[in-house]
C-alpha cells in the first residue's frame, strides 16, 4: 500500500529536490485535484523553494478519482497516460517544468496548472523508449 504523505527524494545536478503527489477527491468530479509538488531543503545559501503542478479535470484531460489507478492523469482522445507516482515521471515532468521556476527566480512557491508540461513529459518517455508514437 502507497503511503501517499511521504516524501521521496530525486537528485538533479546538485540540486536534491523532494516530491510527494497528493489527491483531493471530491463528491463532483470537477473539483477533484491531483497535485505533485517539489520541495528543495533549505541551505545557508537560499530559504528552499516549492513548485505544485496541479491537474485538474478538462475537456480532454482526466484525472484518477479512485475509479482507475491512483495518481494517473490521461490525455484524450489519444489516451496517454503518465503516473505521478513514477519517478521516471515525476523527472520528466520536473524538466519539463523548469524553464518556469527559471522565469521566476525570486519565487519561493510555484503554483502551475500541469498540463502543460504533460505533452513534453509523454513526449520525453516516447523518446526515451525508441521514439514511438503514442497510438
Amino acid at each position: 500500500m502507497r503511503t501517499e504523505r511521504r516524501l521521496r527524494r530525486l537528485a538533479v545536478g546538485e540540486t536534491v529536490w523532494y516530491w510527494s503527489v497528493r489527491q483531493h477527491i471530491a463528491p463532483a468530479y470537477e473539483d477533484c485535484r491531483l497535485t505533485l509538488s517539489f520541495f528543495t531543503g533549505r541551505t545557508a545559501e537560499n530559504a528552499g523553494r516549492r513548485l505544485s503542478l496541479v491537474f485538474a479535470p478538462r475537456a480532454n484531460g482526466v484525472v484518477s478519482n479512485t475509479y482507475f489507478e491512483s495518481g494517473t492523469v490521461v490525455r484524450l482522445p489519444d489516451r496517454s497516460h503518465l503516473n505521478l507516482y513514477e519517478p521516471g515521471t515525476v523527472r520528466r515532468l520536473l524538466d519539463a517544468a523548469a524553464p518556469a521556476l527559471e522565469a521566476q527566480p525570486a519565487a519561493r512557491n510555484a503554483t502551475v496548472d500541469g498540463w502543460p508540461y504533460f505533452a513534453e513529459a509523454v513526449d520525453r518517455a516516447d523518446r526515451a523508449a525508441g521514439g514511438h508514437e503514442p497510438a
